[in-house]
């Protein structure tokens, strides 16, 4: 049994038991989380929603919240003496998926 939800502008493939890091939500550790914009579930039978499916809840627990590795961008335009080097560390909260309702 599997879901796509979409959460932070993004649309993820979830199962039970699944860990999956979305953009930082500002949330205490063991706090229940609930994503109900569901855009299709597959139990068996696949339902697509008309956007969304009605009725159906992916219930989730936060682990923790950090950052991510440094994401290096560097443009270099060749024989112009133009260089550009910037970084950044993207903030996550990570989510146990508990249940597909």
């Amino acid at each position: 049994m599997y879901a796509i939800i979409k959460a932070s502008g993004q649309q993820f493939k979830v199962q039970e038991g699944d860990i999956i890091c979305f953009d930082n939500m500002g949330l205490e550790p063991k706090a229940a989380v609930e994503f109900k914009e569901v855009l299709a579930v597959d139990n068996g039978e696949l339902t697509v929603g008309t956007p969304f499916v009605e009725g159906a809840v992916v219930k989730g627990e936060v682990i923790n919240e950090g950052r991510d590795k440094k994401v290096i961008i560097y443009k270099k335009r060749r024989r112009k003496d133009s260089k550009l080097k910037r970084g950044f560390r993207r903030d996550f909260t990570r989510v146990r998926i508990t249940k597909i309702a």
